[in-house]
C-alpha cells in the first residue's frame, strides 16, 4: 500500500463506483498485496484510478519498499487525491511500479524523517 484514498471523488463518479468496483469483491486479500491495514471489503486489482500527491514520505504504516529504505518502514504518498481520471488505457500491472515510487522519493530533498524539504 501507498495511502488510503479519500478525496478527489465528484458524486457522479461516487455513484458510479459500486458498477466500476463490484466485479473485483473478493472475499479475501488479494495474494498480490502486502497490507498492514484491514480494510472493510477486498478488492482484486481491477481497474486504474489516477491519483495525485504532494510527496513522497518514509511511512510507518504503508508496505510499499518496506524494509528497502528503513527498516521497518514503508513509502506513503501524502495528501492523495484521485484527478477524476480513471485509466481504462492501463491494467493494474502497467501501474506506478514500487522501484518507480523508490526513485521519485530518492528525486526528493529530505530531512532525516524522511519529509521533503
Amino acid at each position: 500500500t501507498v495511502c488510503k484514498l479519500g478525496t478527489g471523488f465528484d458524486d457522479a463518479f461516487l455513484d458510479s463506483m459500486p458498477e466500476l468496483l463490484n466485479s473485483g469483491l473478493s472475499e479475501k486479500k488479494p495474494s498480490m498485496v502486502d497490507a498492514e491495514m484491514i480494510p472493510d471489503v477486498w478488492f482484486n486489482p481491477t481497474t486504474v484510478l489516477e491519483v495525485v500527491a504532494a510527496e513522497i514520505t518514509l511511512s510507518p504504516i504503508h508496505t510499499a519498499a518496506k524494509g528497502i529504505l528503513k527498516e521497518d518502514s514503508g513509502l506513503g504518498i501524502r495528501f492523495p487525491r484521485f484527478t477524476g481520471r480513471v485509466r481504462d488505457d492501463k491494467s493494474p500491472e502497467q501501474c506506478t511500479t514500487v522501484g518507480e515510487i523508490i526513485e521519485m522519493f530518492e528525486m526528493q530533498a529530505h530531512d532525516s524523517d524522511g519529509l521533503a524539504e
